[in-house]
């Protein structure tokens, strides 16, 4: 395996291709992806109950449809405050906070596909079920020209893991998984977080998809902005 400094690894998966890769279906038009801010910028938030599902979720779908997109992408080194929801990511308020998020979420209706960027096998795969937690969970190994990496999606649906395999092979542009609901994927509004991971560190269906502040360094070097292999405009 090729060892790649965390500068060097993320201009490798820039130029894996000049074009988009898709991870939901490749026929929703670029132009139909739109931007969506969840941190604490976004003054819309504040009046937001992220703590419940339904209002979360017709908040960002509301969102969609005003700009007539079809899916809201954002979330890389975002800092969220939606995390205060839930003992899984703060445990009895601890500090420092785990608030920053390591993936691109791609919102968009449950039971909405899913597809391989690349050419892959089955690394792993877990129901995570801690509330605010992804949920059914798949993760992929690559290895291309030499290099080996991995790409997690969380937030599936429970029948998605029923038929997998560890070592399963998967080409670039085939399904691997559908979208869960709120009653699965963590009580969310449904969406995909996809990321990319150079070291899972001995993981196994799970990798930190959040963290806190003191730790980001360390996270956004082995964790690479998931819009390299994108491409979406912002």
């Amino acid at each position: 395996m090729l060892y790649m400094t965390p500068t060097n690894f993320a201009t490798f998966l820039n130029q894996i291709s000049t074009e988009p890769l898709y991870v939901l279906d490749s026929k929703i038009p670029i132009q139909d992806y739109i931007p969506l801010d969840l941190s604490d910028r976004n003054k819309a938030l504040k009046n937001v109950d992220a703590s419940s599902s339904k209002e979360f979720e017709f908040f960002i779908f509301e969102y969609i449809k005003t700009e007539s997109a079809q899916v809201a992408f954002g979330g890389y080194n975002e800092v969220r405050t939606i995390y205060q929801r839930s003992a899984h990511f703060n445990p009895q308020n601890a500090t420092p906070q785990r608030n920053i998020h390591l993936g691109m979420d791609l919102w968009i209706d449950a039971k909405a596909p899913v597809f391989s960027p690349l050419d892959a096998t089955v690394h792993s795969f877990k129901n995570n079920t801690n509330y605010g937690d992804y949920g059914p969970t798949l993760i992929l190994k690559h290895h291309l020209d030499g290099v080996v990496f991995y790409t997690l999606y969380g937030h599936l649906s429970l029948e998605s893991l029923t038929a997998l395999k560890v070592g399963q092979h998967f080409e670039q542009g085939e399904q691997i998984a559908v979208l869960g609901d709120a009653s699965i994927n963590g009580d969310y509004p449904p969406h995909l977080h996809f990321q990319i991971v150079r070291d899972l560190q001995g993981f196994h269906g799970d990798y930190p998809g959040v963290c806190a502040k003191q730790d980001l360094a360390f996270y956004l070097n082995n964790c690479s902005d998931p819009n390299v292999l994108l491409k979406l405009k912002r």
